[in-house]
């Protein structure tokens, strides 16, 4: 993502702290819960927009925040937009005929207790860092310490207060709000499932209270679940006494989720177009034939590349073993990987070769590509290199194939169709017949684009 130029380094800001206290420990909880999420850089900069309250009269520049953190001013952006979007931060704006002036309102980050108290936080933490880590941690910070031998006798409020039941014309509290810290997300309209729980006959009040309409925001939330799926973890979380266990629907969603999506991990990543126009965002669309593949490329999962290649067939056990092996040791991004398999494929007559998948995985790595771009130029250059070296001595490298004049990377157009026995070059009518498969093969992909976006 390119946030070049979303801040100047002239441009001023003020710094202020929303809650006047922070919590003891709250250093702890930026070192060993946050950081793992945002990453150093935000953290860096929360610490120096804190600390800078104190020494601030006037408006700073963008210049001293440059200076502190020795890193560009794109890169701070980058690390305020990750504060902001994890509830430590809240900007504001202000444009004047002479300056645009930014004020940073801090918001204090949970204690390492907080911390734990929020599912969708303590999720996020436990997917990136680990179990062995994540139990470590949680033990050391949220666990209650008993003494042994001892037993707990606290009284309860029931066991000292008596309570009342309002009547209907008794005027309820206005709700309290939400607090500012804990991940910025969107709350949701949670008609729909009070009216899914009085169909039901289970009492909607207690089931959607505060606290538990905040965990299921955060859940639908962190894994990208559907209406009809909330509902059905949430039933399935009920306790007999029409309760909501917490624990029983986190691990209800996380399910579903690996139902829907056994092949990724829960990670935070940037949204791609964060921060762009409509104008920017449709220069970017894939406009010819090269582009469009590699769009695809690059934003399609390997699983879903040999689906799509298989008519929409599921992708073999087997495959999807050679390839997260493959992947694994070589260490390829996946839109370098899905460049390696279509090549492989279309090279092997629709065979998945390991060793032909190895072979050329281990030098693709070695180049240490990264986009689906860089490897087809990659693969393209290689080709041209062996053909050129090698034309003259027969040798049968796994680049030295025929050259061909279509716009499309070569390698991805040329398709075993013939007989081994054949040596003529391919006439024209070959050519316009290689030309028609490419563009089923880029309708395919389109279609199967628009059935995914459909189907979520």
């Amino acid at each position: 993502m390119n946030y070049i130029g979303k801040i100047l380094p002239v441009d001023g800001y003020y710094v202020q702290l929303i809650d006047n206290t922070l919590p003891i420990d709250y250093e702890k909880s930026l070192t060993h819960l946050y950081q793992p999420l945002i990453g150093m850089q935000a953290v860096m900069l929360y610490q120096t927009l804190l600390h800078e309250i104190e020494l601030q009269s006037s408006a700073q520049t963008h210049h001293t925040l440059m200076s502190y953190l020795s890193i560009p001013l794109d890169e701070i952006y980058e690390a305020r937009l990750k504060l902001e979007g994890i509830g430590l931060l809240k900007t504001l704006e202000k444009n004047t005929e002479h300056q645009t002036v930014y004020v940073y309102s801090l918001i204090r980050p949970f204690s390492p207790k907080e911390f734990f108290q929020d599912a969708m936080l303590t999720q996020l933490l436990f997917h990136h860092i680990g179990k062995q880590k994540f139990d470590m941690l949680k033990s050391h910070y949220a666990d209650e310490k008993y003494i042994e031998g001892t037993k707990d006798i606290t009284a309860s409020f029931h066991d000292v207060f008596d309570t009342f039941k309002p009547t209907v014309n008794h005027v309820q509290p206005a709700p309290r709000q939400q607090e500012v810290h804990g991940p910025n997300i969107e709350t949701i309209d949670f008609s729909w499932m009070e009216q899914m729980l009085k169909q039901r006959m289970i009492p909607a009040r207690e089931v959607l209270n505060e606290e538990n309409r905040r965990i299921i925001t955060q859940m639908m939330t962190l894994y990208d679940l559907a209406s009809h799926e909330i509902e059905k973890s949430v039933l399935w979380a009920l306790t007999d006494e029409n309760r909501l266990d917490v624990q029983e629907f986190q691990e209800a969603c996380h399910d579903l989720f690996k139902q829907k999506q056994s092949q990724q991990p829960i990670h935070l990543v940037e949204k791609s177009n964060t921060g762009q126009s409509s104008e920017q965002i449709d220069q970017k669309k894939p406009k010819t034939k090269e582009e469009q593949l590699i769009y695809e490329l690059e934003n399609i999962s390997p699983k879903q590349l040999l689906e799509d290649l298989s008519s929409g067939n599921h992708a073999s056990d087997q495959d999807l073993k050679v390839i997260r092996e493959v992947m694994t040791t070589q260490g390829l991004p996946s839109p370098v990987m899905n460049v390696l398999i279509h090549y492989v494929l279309l090279q092997s007559n629709m065979k998945l070769s390991k060793a032909y998948l190895e072979k050329i995985a281990s030098h693709w790595s070695r180049a240490n590509l990264k986009t689906a771009k860089e490897a087809m130029v990659f693969a393209k250059k290689e080709k041209d290199r062996y053909r050129k070296t090698n034309s003259k001595q027969g040798n049968n490298s796994y680049y030295n194939k025929a050259r061909s004049n279509e716009v499309v990377p070569e390698w991805f157009k040329e398709r075993k169709t013939k007989k081994t026995k054949e040596v003529n070059p391919p006439n024209q009518q070959d050519l316009e017949k290689e030309k028609e498969e490419i563009a089923a093969l880029l309708r395919q992909y389109s279609s199967s684009t628009k059935n995914n976006h459909l189907q979520g």
